[in-house]
């Protein structure tokens, strides 16, 4: 599906049009150099509130570089594997059936910390961050990308140096690392 296809296709559904059933391999799904979103719930759908996405993470990966969010809160929950994650300064682990809670503005990052896949729903409040993932994808594969403007627009900003440094500490790997 085109951009322009998925942009229209949700300016067309919102929850007044009526229940609907996602598989364990619907949805639109965008490729973030390995740690991936499916996407479940759009903000569109459920009138800005929240959106709701699944990252399945490969073992021993890092999801992102450090990085915080003006406005957005998540909410990450396990469904399997380990989840490791960097909240400011404190290094916390949750593991299936756990809830992790990334207050907005808070310099953050998540990984894999088991040796088997992980994969966990994250509920993004209000709704709209979703499509940050959306137009990394599409950018990084039409040549496009570009970061400063897409963090502006979405009101996160990254500290790319602290990949190498994660990494190390918690024995990780991610694309930037090659």
């Amino acid at each position: 599906m085109s951009s322009t296809q998925l942009t229209d296709s949700l300016r067309r559904f919102d929850a007044s049009q009526g229940p609907r059933k996602l598989g364990p391999v619907d949805g639109h799904v965008a490729e973030l150099g390995g740690c991936d979103a499916r996407f479940l719930v759009w903000g569109e759908e459920s009138g800005g509130g929240f959106s709701l996405v699944e990252h399945p993470i490969p073992p021993r990966s890092l999801c992102a570089p450090l990085h915080r969010h003006t406005g957005v809160d998540e909410y990450s929950f396990v469904l399997e594997g380990r989840m490791g994650a960097l909240l400011g300064e404190d290094v916390v682990y949750a593991e299936a059936g756990e809830l992790a809670f990334k207050p907005r503005d808070q310099w953050h990052t998540f990984w894999n910390a088991g040796d088997e896949p992980a994969r966990i729903l994250e509920v993004i409040s209000p709704g709209g961050f979703e499509h940050f993932f959306r137009e990394f994808d599409e950018t990084t594969k039409d040549g496009s990308f570009d970061p400063e403007a897409l963090g502006e627009r979405y009101g996160i900003e990254f500290e790319m140096e602290s990949v190498p440094r994660i990494c190390a500490e918690h024995g990780l790997t991610h694309p930037l690392l090659g």
